[in-house]
């Protein structure tokens, strides 16, 4: 099996269960995909899609889809740019807000994972994936 075909299904793997460990914390409409997103928008406040895309490290496409699910469950909301009424700035909702420390919580809790996990690897993951990267 290919190294990127087994890197997507480790991804899979992981999303799916960081998606039900935010369910099970009373966060059932939160996606892990949505985790840097709520950072950029934390650190820089309301951003266009693509300064979002940018910030993000993802497409233009990445970016808007994710904003669009975010939209669904109501953690983020599309305004009128003040400076260019063309361009529209996603921004975190008082829902979001709200649930920043439970969300917080997880993030503090999927790093503790990983430190965990990197400590029964022969060598930590993230440093494997930056040598192969």
């Amino acid at each position: 099996m290919a190294v990127g075909t087994l890197l997507r299904h480790v991804l899979e793997l992981l999303d799916g269960d960081v998606a039900k460990v935010y369910e099970e914390q009373g966060l059932p409409d939160y996606r892990p995909r949505f985790s840097p997103v709520v950072r950029a928008l934390l650190a820089e406040g309301p951003l266009s899609v693509r300064d979002l895309a940018a910030s993000v490290g993802v497409t233009h496409s990445a970016a808007s889809q994710t904003a669009a699910q975010m939209a669904r469950a109501g953690l983020v909301t599309h305004t009128p740019d003040p400076l260019d009424a063309r361009r529209r700035l996603v921004g975190l909702t008082p829902k979001a807000r709200a649930l920043l420390p439970r969300i917080e919580a997880e993030w503090e809790a999927t790093v503790a994972a990983m430190a965990e996990l990197d400590a029964e690897l022969s060598m930590p993951l993230g440093e494997l994936l930056r040598e192969v990267a």
